[in-house]
């Protein structure tokens, strides 16, 4: 096991990451810029280091800056945690060369999975149901003229190496689409640095559900059930869950076999969640999230497995150590994304926090990085707090919602607390009958 890891990400993703070390008996680095200097994982960290800055682009994404703070202490491995360089195949192999362990796949897999275009059609090959869709990235818009009459409108434009949301264009005709292809190329270009998109079927009202697994260096892949994250506004998580309402024992495992089957020939290892678009029964494979996820924490609620401490073992070079007929789904999880955010608008709302109290009792978790008087700084993510809640039944989890979605205080910034609130009385959500675009259909009402 490492003596040192160097926590390369901040906020409650960071405090989550110290926490599986200090259990693991892990010595802990946190990075932080001029501005984080006060976070928690700072303060709680073995040793702390700024590395630049206040801007992304000079602290969190400065490879030279954090590789130069993991020789100065000594970390034998580094967390990337989520978004910044944690899908960065250039910097899991750097980190590499400079015979320091990535928690994460290989580069190889990353640069993989972070093409879009290469992850679906080798998804596809390994037996995964995809979206019909192009052959691969277009540069001219009469051949995407031409597959989109073939697949019939809607459809949608992606940035290949595109993720979070960024970059999509619906078009319901081909004069839509000749106005929205210039748009996604330029788009793609200036958020990922490469213009190249595709284009796929556009699905009315899928859900959103995503698989959860986690593959040793060993040859052994575990999949730990599915999450929905149906519930989503610019394709931007707000409320997660699992398992999900809509699949049985028998969907459930089956296209959890397809998948540990199609990782165990990809030689994969690390953790990783497969998303897909689930419209009338059916699944359709999306991309795949070669990282820890925010959401990991609803699926370590229902299976009992800590993620994070697994990931960083299988780093090491440990065997797993369950097995797949060790894992029970059990009750249901669901997770709050409490960002500082406007509930209508969700315009970002940086600013102090003069009053905090966060819900507790039996079944509530809350991973947080704030507290009274913290400043929420303006050029990060707005996600200030996840509360998870824990019943044996979906009933009683929402019920267990309502009560700590109303004590949980968190005054000075705007939060999107006021709409959870409302989500959660709706009788489409209690229901279980949504799809991805749900929030947006009914957000005015709301």
């Amino acid at each position: 096991m490492f003596k040192k890891l160097l926590i390369a990400n901040r906020g409650e993703i960071a405090i989550r990451i110290l926490r599986a070390c200090k259990e693991l008996g892990i010595k802990t680095v946190a990075v932080h810029s001029l501005i984080d200097a006060s976070l928690m994982h700072v303060k709680f960290a073995d040793e702390s280091i700024c590395i630049g800055p206040n801007s992304s682009a000079q602290s969190y994404l400065n490879i030279s800056s954090i590789l130069s703070a993991a020789e100065v202490t000594g970390a034998e491995a580094i967390h990337p945690g989520v978004g910044f360089l944690s899908e960065n195949a250039h910097f899991a192999r750097m980190v590499s060369e400079h015979n320091i362990t990535f928690i994460g796949p290989s580069p190889y897999h990353l640069t993989m999975m972070g093409d879009k275009v290469i992850a679906k059609k080798t998804m596809q090959n390994l037996g995964l149901p995809v979206v019909n869709g192009s052959d691969g990235a277009l540069d001219d818009i009469e051949i995407a003229l031409r597959n989109a009459e073939n697949i019939g409108y809607p459809v949608i434009l992606k940035a290949s190496l595109g993720g979070g949301g960024k970059g999509m264009k619906v078009s319901n005709n081909p004069e839509e689409l000749q106005l929205n292809f210039k748009l996604a190329k330029s788009e793609a270009k200036i958020n990922f640095g490469s213009d190249a998109i595709y284009l796929e079927k556009y699905l009315t009202n899928p859900k959103h559900i995503e698989i959860q697994i986690i593959c040793d260096n060993y040859g052994h892949v575990l999949f730990l059930g599915e999450r929905e994250c149906s519930i989503q506004r610019n394709n931007q998580k707000l409320m997660e869950e699992s398992p999900s309402t809509v699949l049985n024992e028998e969907q459930r495992y089956h296209i959890g076999e397809i998948i540990v089957k199609a990782f165990r020939q990809l030689g994969y290892s690390g953790v990783a969640t497969i998303e897909f678009l689930y419209d009338n029964g059916q699944f359709f494979f999306m991309e795949v999230n070669p990282r820890l996820q925010v959401e990991h924490s609803v699926t370590e609620q229902t299976t009992g497995i800590d993620i994070v401490k697994e990931q960083i073992k299988i780093a090491a070079g440990e065997e797993l150590s369950i097995h797949q007929s060790d894992i029970k789904i059990k009750g249901h999880a669901i997770e709050f994304r409490i960002n500082a955010e406007d509930s209508k608008t969700f315009m970002p709302c940086p600013g102090k926090i003069e009053e905090l109290y966060f819900p507790g009792g039996n079944g509530i978790r809350v991973d947080s990085h704030i507290y009274r008087n913290y400043v929420v700084p303006q050029y990060y993510d707005s996600l200030l707090a996840k509360i998870i809640v824990y019943a044996n039944t979906r009933e009683e989890c929402l019920k267990k919602a309502a009560y700590a979605l109303d004590e949980l205080v968190i005054d000075g910034v705007n939060t999107t607390t006021e709409l959870h609130k409302k989500l959660i009385k709706e009788q489409d959500i209690i229901d279980g009958n949504f799809d991805i675009h749900w929030l947006v259909r009914n957000i005015d009402r709301l």
